[in-house]
């Protein structure tokens, strides 16, 4: 049998009501809402009772969906279900690293509401968003992105499919020259140019952060966005950049199946990492944690 990765989703995914179905069934997610909710209070009415407009803000998205995904989490634990490797998509990386042993929960949940803080008021400077372009070769994204001073190619998500960010005055044209190069672009549902220049000083702020928190040795391997490699000693510097800085997502999964994993589980509200995973390898095992949750019920 192959190995187990928790996969944790980052920001798009998000919807009213996430999570509410876990804390009413398993008192192991009420435990961590709770703690949440101590931390932040109204952490959980927003989550179960939000609008869609108000879990899109950054501040609110990103301690919302580490709440909900680490509710998932402890119900799987609590189930004796638990990983041998684990990454996060961009915040997911966040929760990701809390459940590697990096952060106790409380660190990690004050780290992210801090991470949604500072890239919302970075975002708020500058007219900017990100759109997912399909149908096109890296390479291809690349190209028409150099034709732009502020459109970057950000996340390499899979094959087929590159997440750009950039200045809004600049992705109409942007747009017209990926329907032109055959591929389309699909506006996405946050507010920012995440993981560009754009993000430097969040970045830079972020950093400072984590010097201050106490960070332990881990327990489970741990994959960095930038790298797509397992971290070492380098937390600091890793989780900080990743925010103005690519994420290499289709490497990291490459390189967990060459580790021996074989079954994903997709932490978060959605099935994009996992559709993401099925496009990269039909060779194995993706399950959304709500899916994964009660085909073990069941047995």
């Amino acid at each position: 049998m192959g190995k187990i990765a928790f996969v944790f989703s980052g920001q798009g995914d998000q919807y009213p009501g996430m999570g509410k179905d876990l804390y009413e069934k398993y008192p192991a997610a009420q435990k961590i809402y709770a703690l949440c909710d101590g931390i932040r209070p109204g952490t959980s009415v927003q989550c179960f009772n939000g609008t869609e407009d108000e879990l899109k803000e950054t501040k609110n998205t990103q301690p919302c969906l580490f709440a909900m995904e680490l509710a998932a989490t402890s119900v799987l634990m609590a189930k004796g279900i638990a990983p041998d490797v684990v990454a996060g998509f961009s915040l997911g990386e966040v929760v990701a690293a809390t459940v590697s042993g990096a952060f106790d929960n409380e660190t990690g949940f004050r780290l992210v509401c801090k991470r949604g803080e500072l890239m919302q008021s970075e975002a708020e400077k500058f007219d900017t968003s990100m759109a997912a372009v399909v149908k096109l070769m890296p390479e291809q994204v690349r190209d028409i992105c150099s034709k732009y001073s502020d459109v970057y190619p950000v996340n390499f998500n899979c094959p087929g499919q590159i997440t750009v960010s950039g200045l809004s005055t600049q992705m109409t044209d942007f747009f017209a020259d990926v329907k032109a190069a055959g591929g389309r672009a699909i506006p996405l549902k946050v507010k920012g140019a995440f993981h560009s220049p754009f993000m430097n000083e969040a970045a830079n702020a972020f950093a400072e952060e984590l010097t201050k928190a106490e960070i332990k040795e881990r327990t489970v391997t741990l994959y960095s966005n930038m790298t797509a490699e397992p971290y070492t000693e380098n937390v600091v510097e890793l989780l900080s950049k990743q925010i103005c800085n690519p994420v290499q997502w289709e490497k990291i999964i490459r390189n967990m199946i060459a580790d021996g994993v074989d079954t994903f589980i997709e932490i978060g509200p959605g099935k994009t990492l996992a559709n993401m995973i099925k496009k990269i390898s039909a060779d194995v095992r993706t399950a959304n944690v709500i899916e994964y949750l009660a085909e073990v019920e069941v047995c």
